[in-house]
């Protein structure tokens, strides 16, 4: 909106500054942080105060999480409240890549928020069940594939290797949907532990603002051999906006949380950021820069499909980051060992916009 009025009065004077990308994204990152950290101490308040007993804990999970009973959940509305507030501030709301972003978040968002809810009001772990909620996400995740692609090739470009792709055709919107709802549900299922999903999310938001304002401008795109996405240089934008909503979060997430994330947050991360992979074409490098979050949902899978097939358990417990406080492991020490993991991650994402 601020862009619009600035560009409105010709970007004269201080509106200049609104000018540029960067600036803006600062801006909307401190914009973000300072909502969540002012509205947080309240509206964790009104959620004690709605939820009662707060979020139902896993009977079969480790007994060190049964401490947490009364904890309030559904903290992804203040996430959601504070990103959206600075993203319509900041960001060119002309531009169509805003309004998908913006639709898969709000969107999966929603279905989390449904889903946290039912947990709450049913006192159960169990929540919507996996078709109603598969068929939610597929069918927002298919329209902000539709606004992406109306803006883009359906090219899926090979990462270390220049001018290389796979041309998709009307696979790609099929393709560009399961990025989003594999990646939401990625996060979703790494949210087990006190700032465990909140600072990943924030490093890959982190590396994706880098992507996605070097993919949005012609000069750097060439250079680097990257393909070339005019106007996702505002992507860069929402990722600040994303990073600003989760450290304020995790301001009071950190251990021991005042407030769990729920599906409500979660969901809409993990999709926005498929959304912003998508939008940068750059999904392929979303696999590694979260690869944290698709070990996570790696784990589920194997364990799942082993124990069906054997009877035998791979891992102690699923997702992995159960596995090792099975193990013995405090839950703070694998949260800041699964930091470090997404750090690393994130540096072999960002070194293949050169080594190409």
């Amino acid at each position: 909106m601020l862009y619009l009025i600035a560009q409105y009065f010709h970007f004269e004077g201080l509106a200049n500054l609104i000018r540029y990308q960067t600036f803006r994204a600062g801006a909307a990152l401190m914009t973000a942080l300072i909502i969540g950290l002012v509205i947080g101490p309240r509206f964790i308040d009104m959620l004690r105060v709605r939820q009662g007993k707060g979020q139902p804990i896993r009977e079969d999970g480790p007994q060190s999480h049964l401490a947490k009973r009364g904890t309030p959940t559904m903290g992804g509305l203040m996430i959601l409240v504070s990103l959206v507030i600075s993203m319509l501030l900041w960001m060119d709301l002309t531009n169509p890549f805003v309004w998908a972003c913006l639709a898969v978040t709000g969107g999966f968002g929603l279905i989390g928020f449904l889903d946290d809810y039912d947990k709450v009001k049913k006192r159960s772990t169990a929540g919507l069940s996996g078709r109603m909620r598969l068929a939610g996400e597929f069918l927002v995740a298919g329209i902000a594939a539709w606004l992406i692609v109306s803006q883009i090739n359906t090219n899926l470009y090979v990462p270390f290797l220049t001018g290389r792709y796979i041309p998709m055709g009307p696979l790609y919107y099929v393709f560009a949907a399961v990025v989003m709802v594999g990646f939401g549900n990625a996060v979703n299922l790494t949210d087990g532990l006190d700032g465990l999903a909140a600072m990943p999310v924030v490093i890959a938001a982190g590396t994706f603002a880098i992507i996605a304002y070097l993919a949005g401008r012609a000069d750097f795109a060439h250079y680097l051999g990257i393909p070339h996405v005019p106007r996702a240089g505002d992507l860069a934008i929402l990722c600040a906006a994303i990073m600003g909503a989760c450290l304020a979060f995790l301001w009071f997430n950190a251990p021991p949380a005042a407030v769990f994330m729920g599906d409500t947050g979660s969901l809409a991360l993990g999709g926005a950021l498929g959304a912003i992979a998508v939008a940068s074409h750059h999904e392929i490098v979303l696999l590694i820069v979260g690869g944290l979050f698709v070990m996570e949902t790696a784990s589920v899978i194997i364990q799942v499909a082993v124990y069906k097939r054997t009877g035998k358990r791979v891992f102690k417990m699923a997702p992995i980051h159960h596995h090792f406080e099975q193990l013995g492991w405090k839950e703070s020490t694998v949260v800041i060992r699964f930091w470090i993991v997404s750090i690393i991650l994130a540096m072999i994402g960002l070194s293949t916009l050169k080594l190409r």
